[in-house]
C-alpha cells in the first residue's frame, strides 16, 4: 500500500505537522529533525498527495514553464532542469508552449492562470521580455521567474549568462586563428540574445581594429533553415567571409551543411562556429566549435529562485568549446 504522511511522522518520531513542514520547506525545522523525516520518506518511498495539499493552502504545488523556442533542445533542456529542482520540493511542472505572435497569447495565460493556479511562472525569451505578458502577471500577483531578459533585468528574479562578453570571445578565438572577414548570423529581432551577441560581436571586431561590415551580419531565426539560408547568400558572395559565427548550434549547422553541399573545407575553407553547445554541436563533423550556454542549469537555478524566497538575479557562467570547425 502507497505509504501515508502518517506512517512518514511514526517513522521519523516527529508529528504529521513537522512532516509537513519538511516537505514544504519550511523554516524552523531542526537539520536533525529534517533528516529523519527525509530519510523516511525515501525508505518508505513516501509521494505527496499533491492534490490534498493544495486543499490545505494556497498552494498549488505546481509551476508552469511558457516558451515558445524554435530549439527543441533547448526546450528539452531547459524541461529537465525544472524538473530536477522540482522533484526536491515535490512540485509537478506544466510545460505550455505558446504562440508569441497568436492574437490570444495572453488570454490563453491568462485562462492558465484561473484553470491551474500555479505557484509561479518561469518564462523564457522571448516572452521574458513581453511587456504584456509582465504586466498580466503581476497585476495577477503571480510569481514569476525571467530566464535571459534583456531588459530591466531588476525587475523580477532572473537567471543569465553573460551573452556578449561569451559573443566576444568566441569572435575573439577567430580573430585569434588569423581570420578578418567573420559574419555574424544573428537570431530572431525580438529575443534579446539576438542583440546580446552581435553586441559582442561587434565589440571583438573594434577592439582587434577590423572593420565591423553590414553585408556581413545576416538575419536568422535560430533554426537549422536559416542558419542554411544565411551562409547560402554569405557563401555566393564574390568576396566570402572566412569564418562565420552562428547565434545559435542549429544556425551554425545549417550554414555547415552548406559549407559541405559547396565541396568546402572546413575549416581550411571556411570556419564555423555556433552557440549553446547542443548535443547537435558535437554530432556534426567536423564537431563545432561553440560558446557553451548552461541550459539545464539555468532551468534549475530559475526554478530554485521560484520556489525560494530569492528575489535576486543570478548569471552563470559561460564556456568556449573549441572543436574541428575552427
Amino acid at each position: 500500500m502507497r505509504a501515508t504522511i502518517k506512517d512518514v511522522a511514526s517513522a521519523s518520531g516527529v508529528s504529521i505537522k513537522t512532516v509537513s513542514r519538511v516537505l514544504n520547506n519550511e523554516r524552523y525545522v531542526g537539520v536533525a529533525t529534517r533528516k529523519r523525516v527525509e530519510a523516511a520518506v525515501a525508505e518508505l518511498d513516501f509521494r505527496p498527495n499533491l492534490a490534498a495539499r493544495s486543499l490545505g493552502g494556497r498552494r498549488s504545488f505546481h509551476i508552469a514553464l511558457i516558451c515558445d523556442n524554435p530549439s527543441p533542445a533547448y526546450v528539452y533542456a531547459m524541461q529537465q532542469g525544472i524538473r530536477d529542482r522540482c522533484e526536491i520540493d515535490g512540485v509537478r511542472v506544466l510545460a505550455q508552449p505558446y504562440d508569441r505572435g497568436s492574437p490570444r497569447l495572453h488570454g490563453e495565460i491568462d485562462a492558465l492562470i484561473s484553470t491551474s493556479n500555479p505557484d509561479g511562472l518561469i518564462l523564457t525569451p522571448p516572452l521574458s521580455d513581453d511587456e504584456a505578458v509582465l504586466a498580466l502577471l503581476e497585476k495577477r500577483g503571480v510569481r514569476y521567474v525571467r530566464v535571459s531578459p534583456g531588459a530591466h533585468v531588476e525587475r523580477s528574479p532572473a537567471v543569465y549568462i553573460d551573452n556578449i562578453g561569451a559573443a566576444r570571445a568566441l569572435t575573439e578565438h577567430l580573430v585569434a586563428r588569423g581570420h578578418r572577414r567573420i559574419a555574424h548570423v544573428t537570431g530572431q529581432r525580438d529575443y534579446a540574445t539576438s542583440a546580446q551577441r552581435l553586441a559582442g560581436y561587434r565589440a571583438a571586431l573594434e577592439a582587434a581594429a577590423i572593420l565591423v561590415e553590414p553585408d556581413l551580419i545576416v538575419p536568422g531565426r535560430y533554426d537549422f533553415a536559416s542558419g542554411a539560408e544565411a551562409a547560402d547568400a554569405l557563401l555566393s558572395r564574390k568576396d566570402p567571409p572566412s569564418a562565420i559565427f552562428a547565434g545559435s548550434d542549429e544556425m551554425a549547422a545549417g550554414a555547415l551543411m552548406v559549407a559541405h553541399r559547396r565541396g568546402l573545407a572546413i575549416p581550411g575553407d571556411i570556419a564555423i562556429a555556433g552557440f549553446g553547445d547542443d548535443a547537435l554541436a558535437s554530432y556534426v563533423w567536423p564537431p563545432l566549435t561553440t560558446m557553451r550556454q548552461p541550459v539545464r542549469d539555468l532551468a534549475w537555478n530559475a526554478a530554485d529562485l521560484l520556489l525560494g524566497t530569492d528575489d535576486g538575479q543570478r548569471q552563470l557562467p559561460h564556456a568556449l568549446v573549441v572543436r574541428g570547425s575552427t
